[in-house]
C-alpha cells in the first residue's frame, strides 16, 4: 500500500478489508499468492561457468590466452625432440591465467555479501491476530502477509512495515537507527502524516522491518512484506548498484589498450617484413615453414612485450600499503582500494556513528545559585568525557570542580540515579561501554558517575562495577515505587521514590521528574537554590528559558532536559496508574532543580582529519538522516562549517535537494557540505552526481542505509562498531584495536594469496624466457 503513512488507521483497514480480529484464512492465502512470503528473496548469484569467464574479460589477459593458443597449436607441429620444451610457454601462460581466475572467481564470491547480511535483520516470530484463533498467535515471520493485525513489545524486531493502529503504553520509542541514522529512539503515535513526500524519519506512525522497539507495546497492520518494505528497497538499490572500477584499474585497461594495439601493429610488421626470407634455404627451402617460423617469432615477441611482472609490482606495493593501513587500525577487504584512498577528490561521510560516537553525552547543565529580587545567578556547569565510560569532570567557569562543594548538585545527581530506567554495562569482548535502555536515560547515568558527589571510591572494583558505582549508592538510599511514564501530550516522566533511611533523608517520599522544559516549567511552583526553594517568578522563568534557548540553538544544538522534584506527591493509593490522562494531575505543584544539555558528540580525532584533509585539497561532505539543525551544530565543532559561516547553499535537507531541479542538483552537490535528514537513495545519487563530475569519492558509513552509497563509491569505508551489512559492502574496515584478530587475518590472507600468485607467475614466466 503507497502512502500508508498517510492514511487514516480506518482506511488502512478498509483498503486491505479487514477488521480488528485479523485476516481470515481464505484472506491469508490470497495475500500470500499475491505478494509472496515476507522475506528477502536469497541472492542467487552467478553460476561458477559465467564467474570464470568473466576472468578473462580484459585486454592483456585476452592476448595472454591467444598467445597461448597460438603456441600450444605451434607445439604439437614441433619435431618430437624439440616438443616437450615448445609446450613450456603455453603451460606457463596458462598456469598464470588460471591462478588468477581462481582469486577473482574467490574475491567474487565475497563480494555479495552484503546483500546476504540483510537477511539478518529479518525476525523469525511475529505475533498476529486472526480471525477465528483465539488471541494473539505466534507464527514464523515469513508467513506474515500484508493485512495481518500485528501485536508488537519492548524486545520484539518489527517483522514488517506496520502502520500503527494502537498504542497500548503510555510512549511508544522505537530504535530506528541502523535504517535513518537517528542518534535517538524516536516516539511513535497513530496520527495520519498528510504529507505523501515525507522521508522515513517523518513518518512517526510507521514501524519499519528489522528495527527494535525500545519502550511500550502496540498494534498496527502489516501494509509492506518482502521486497516492499524501506529494509527491501535498500536490497534492491545494493543489487541496482554496479562497483565502479578504481583509477589504476581504469589505467591499466587504457595501458592494456594501447599496448595491445602497439604489439598488434609490431608483430605484423615483423612477420611482413620477413616475408622475402621465407624460401630461406635455413627453412629447406618451403615457404610455409618459413611463414611459420616468422609467425612464431611474432607470436614470442607478442609474448615478450607483454609485461608479466606489472601486475606481481603492483600487488606487492598495495599490499606493503595494506600493512601499514592495518597498523591504523583500517583492515583492507579490497587491495585496489589502498590506492584509490591516494586518488580521492571528496570525501562523503555519514554522521552518527562515524563522525560521532552515537553515545549520547551530557556536556553542560546549570542551577541556579543565587536568587533575591532581581539579583538572579546561575551556575553554569560544563562536563567532558564523549562516551558512556564513567570519565570526565565537571567544571565550572573553566576550573575542574568537586561536586559535593555544591548543595545544588546533590539533587540533580538524584534525579538522573532514581529517574531512569537505564543503564550501562562493559562489553568484555568489545572492550568498551555500552547503552542498556534509552541513550538519552544513559547519558544522565553516565553524568552520575562523572559527578560522584559522594566520592565514591573506585579502587578494587571490576569495570562493570565501576560503571554505576555512583548510581547505586543513591539507588540504595531510595526504593522506586512506580513510575509514570512518558506521554506526548505532558512531555514528562517522574518515579515515585520513598527513602530507605528516613531519618537520614528530610523530607520523606518524593517524586523525581524530568522532561522538556517547556513541558514541565508550566507545572514548577518553585525553584532550588542550594537547599532551599523560591517561588517560581516570571523574571526566574525567562531566566531558564534564555539558557535553554541558548544550550538548543547555535553551535550547541544540544537536546535539554529539565529536571525536578515534587517535594510533597499526593499518597500511593489516591493516584489511579491505569490512566495516562491523569499523570499530569500528580505532576504538579513541583520545584525546578535544573537543566541539562546533551548531544552525541564528535569523536576526538575528527577536527584535526577535517583539518588535514583540507589541506590535502579533499573536500568532505556529511550525508546524514539526523535533524538539520543538530547536524549543522555538529559540524561547526567538527570544522566543516566555520563558527559564525553562513550555511546558506551549502546546507541541503534530503526534501530540499529533491526539489531542486536536476543542474540545481548537480550544483548542490558541487558546493554544499551537509546534507540532512536524508533517505538511502538521496546517498548514491550524491555519489552518482560527484562520479558524474569526474571526482574520485570515498563513503563512509555504519549503518544498513549507508550500506548502497558505501558499495556505488570508488571506495567504501565501513566503522569496525557498525552493522554487518555496511562492513560487507564496504572497501576498507576501520576496526579498534581491541578488534583486530579475524579481520586482520582475512586481510593478511588476501594480501598473500595474491601475492603468491603472481610471484610464482614472475618465476614461471622468467625460468621459461631464461
Amino acid at each position: 500500500m503507497e502512502y500508508a503513512h498517510t492514511k487514516s488507521c480506518e482506511e488502512v483497514l478498509e483498503y486491505f478489508n479487514v477488521e480488528t480480529d485479523g485476516l481470515s484464512e481464505e484472506q491469508v492465502k490470497t495475500n500470500t499468492e499475491k505478494y509472496g512470503p515476507n522475506e528477502l528473496p536469497t541472492e542467487e548469484g552467478k553460476p561458477l561457468w559465467e564467474l570464470i569467464l568473466e576472468q578473462f574479460d580484459d585486454l592483456l589477459v585476452k592476448i595472454l590466452l591467444l598467445a597461448a593458443i597460438i603456441s600450444f597449436v605451434l607445439a604439437w607441429f614441433e619435431e618430437s625432440e624439440e616438443q616437450v620444451t615448445a609446450f613450456v610457454e603455453p603451460f606457463v601462460i596458462l598456469t598464470i591465467l588460471i591462478c588468477n581466475a581462481v582469486v577473482g572467481v574467490w574475491q567474487e564470491k565475497n563480494a555479495e555479501d552484503a546483500i546476504e547480511a540483510l537477511k539478518e535483520y529479518e525476525p523469525e516470530i511475529a505475533k498476529v491476530v486472526r480471525k477465528g484463533q483465539r488471541g494473539v498467535q505466534k507464527i514464523r515471520a515469513s508467513l506474515l502477509v500484508p493485512g495481518d493485525i500485528v501485536e508488537i513489545s519492548v524486545g520484539d524486531k518489527i517483522p514488517a512495515d506496520i502502520r500503527i493502529l494502537h498504542i497500548y503504553s503510555t510512549t511508544l520509542r522505537i530504535d530506528q537507527s541502523i535504517l535513518t541514522g537517528e542518534s535517538v529512539s524516536v516516539i511513535k503515535h497513530t496520527d495520519p502524516i498528510p504529507d505523501p513526500r515525507a522521508v522515513n524519519q517523518d513518518k512517526k506512525n510507521i514501524l519499519f522491518s528489522g528495527t527494535n522497539i525500545s519502550a511500550g507495546k502496540c498494534k498496527g497492520i502489516a501494509f509492506g512484506t518482502g521486497l516492499n518494505t524501506a529494509i527491501g528497497k535498500i536490497r534492491d538499490e545494493m543489487m541496482e548498484t554496479e562497483t565502479e572500477k578504481t583509477p589504476l584499474q581504469q589505467k591499466l585497461d587504457e595501458f592494456g589498450t594501447q599496448l595491445s594495439k602497439v604489439i598488434t601493429i609490431i608483430c605484423i610488421c615483423v612477420w611482413a617484413i620477413n616475408i622475402g626470407h621465407f624460401n630461406d634455404p635455413a627453412h629447406g627451402g618451403s615457404w610455409m615453414k618459413g611463414a611459420i617460423y616468422y609467425f612464431k617469432i611474432a607470436v614470442a615477441l607478442a609474448v615478450a612485450a607483454i609485461p608479466e611482472g606489472l601486475p606481481a609490482v603492483i600487488t606487492t606495493c598495495l599490499a606493503l600499503g595494506t600493512r601499514r593501513m592495518a597498523k591504523k587500525n583500517a583492515i583492507v577487504r579490497s587491495l585496489p582500494s589502498v590506492e584509490t584512498l591516494g586518488c580521492t577528490s571528496v570525501i562523503c561521510s555519514d554522521k552518527t556513528g562515524t563522525l560521532t560516537t552515537n553515545q549520547m553525552s551530557v556536556c553542560k547543565m546549570f542551577v541556579f545559585n543565587k536568587v533575591e529580587g532581581a539579583d538572579i545567578q546561575t551556575q553554569q556547569f560544563e562536563i567532558t568525557g564523549s562516551t558512556y565510560a564513567p570519565e570526565g569532570d565537571v567544571y565550572l567557569g573553566g576550573k575542574k570542580v568537586k561536586t559535593c562543594d555544591y548543595d545544588g548538585l546533590e539533587e540533580m545527581a538524584t534525579i538522573c540515579a532514581m529517574c531512569n530506567d537505564s543503564s550501562v554495562d562493559y562489553n568484555d569482548t568489545k572492550g568498551v561501554y555500552e547503552k542498556v535502555g534509552e541513550a538519552t536515560e544513559t547519558a544522565l547515568t553516565v553524568l552520575c558517575e562523572k559527578m560522584n558527589f559522594f566520592n565514591t571510591g573506585r579502587s578494587g572494583l571490576n569495570l562493570r562495577e565501576q560503571g554505576t558505582v555512583c548510581n547505586h549508592v543513591i539507588q540504595q538510599m531510595w526504593s522506586k515505587e512506580f513510575t509514570l511514564e512518558f506521554s506526548r501530550d505532558r512531555k514528562s516522566m517522574s518515579v515515585y521514590c520513598t527513602p530507605n533511611k528516613p531519618s537520614k533523608i528530610p523530607g520523606g517520599t518524593k517524586m523525581f521528574a524530568k522532561g522538556a522544559p517547556e513541558g514541565l516549567l508550566d507545572r514548577c511552583t518553585h525553584v532550588r537554590v542550594g537547599k532551599d526553594k523560591v517561588p517560581m517568578s516570571p523574571a526566574i522563568k525567562n531566566e531558564i528559558l534564555k539558557y535553554t534557548k541558548a544550550y538548543g540553538t547555535g553551535r550547541d544544538t544540544l537536546r535539554c532536559l529539565a529536571l525536578a522534584t515534587i517535594d510533597a506527591p499526593p499518597r500511593r493509593e489516591d493516584m489511579d496508574l491505569e490512566d495516562s490522562r491523569k499523570f499530569i494531575q500528580y505532576e504538579t505543584n513541583m520545584t525546578f532543580v535544573g537543566v541539562v544539555g546533551m548531544l552525541d558528540p564528535p569523536r576526538m580525532e575528527v577536527f584535526d582529519s577535517i583539518k588535514n584533509c583540507r589541506k590535502a585539497g579533499i573536500r568532505v561532505i556529511v550525508i546524514t538522516g539526523d535533524n538539520k539543525a543538530t547536524a549543522e551544530a555538529i559540524c561547526r565543532r567538527i570544522g566543516v562549517f566555520g563558527e559564525n559561516e553562513s550555511t546558506e547553499g551549502m546546507s541541503f535537507t534530503g526534501r530540499e535537494f529533491d526539489d531542486l531541479s536536476h543542474e540545481e542538483q548537480r550544483l548542490a552537490v558541487t558546493k554544499s557540505r551537509l546534507f540532512a535528514r536524508v533517505e538511502p537513495a538521496h546517498k548514491s545519487k550524491i555519489v552518482e552526481y560527484l562520479q558524474g563530475e569526474g571526482e574520485i569519492s570515498a563513503m563512509t558509513g555504519d549503518g544498513v542505509n549507508d550500506a548502497p552509497a558505501l558499495k556505488k563509491a570508488e571506495i567504501g569505508i565501513a566503522m569496525g562498531s557498525g552493522t554487518a551489512v555496511a562492513k560487507s559492502a564496504s572497501d576498507i574496515l576501520h576496526i579498534q584495536v581491541k578488534r583486530l584478530g579475524l579481520q586482520l587475518l582475512f586481510s593478511v590472507a588476501n594480501e598473500i594469496c595474491y601475492f603468491f600468485v603472481y610471484i610464482m607467475s614472475v618465476l614461471l614466466i622468467y625460468w621459461c624466457k631464461y
